[in-house]
């Protein structure tokens, strides 16, 4: 089971991480949430960039603890399924909520 666990935990981090940015982007957009900090940055880009940046670290650190001799499996096979759906999990990230750092955040 723990295997099962390790193969699939870095895409199901995906799948709640792209639910909750996007998430987070339609209350943005559907409340109308505005304003700027410190008059330099506006508050709906900050948050995106935040969750974004967020996400991203989350999947760093999967990787990082998938590398680890702690979180590794003793089964080679096993071993290199999870570090290569980690480094998935990592590129599906920062490819698929990357527009909502780089393009308007409402319409």
């Amino acid at each position: 089971m723990k295997d099962i666990l390790r193969i699939l935990i870095a895409p199901l981090v995906w799948l709640a991480s792209f639910s909750a940015v996007y998430g987070l982007h339609g209350l943005i957009c559907g409340h109308g949430i505005g304003g700027s900090v410190f008059g330099l940055v506006s508050v709906p880009r900050l948050l995106m960039g935040g969750a974004y940046g967020l996400a991203v670290l989350l999947q760093v650190g999967l990787i990082l603890a998938l590398h680890a001799a702690r979180f590794s499996s003793p089964s080679p096979f096993v071993r290199f399924v999870s570090r290569a759906t980690a480094w998935v999990g990592l590129i599906a990230s920062v490819w698929t909520l990357l527009p909502t750092v780089v393009t308007t955040y409402c319409l």
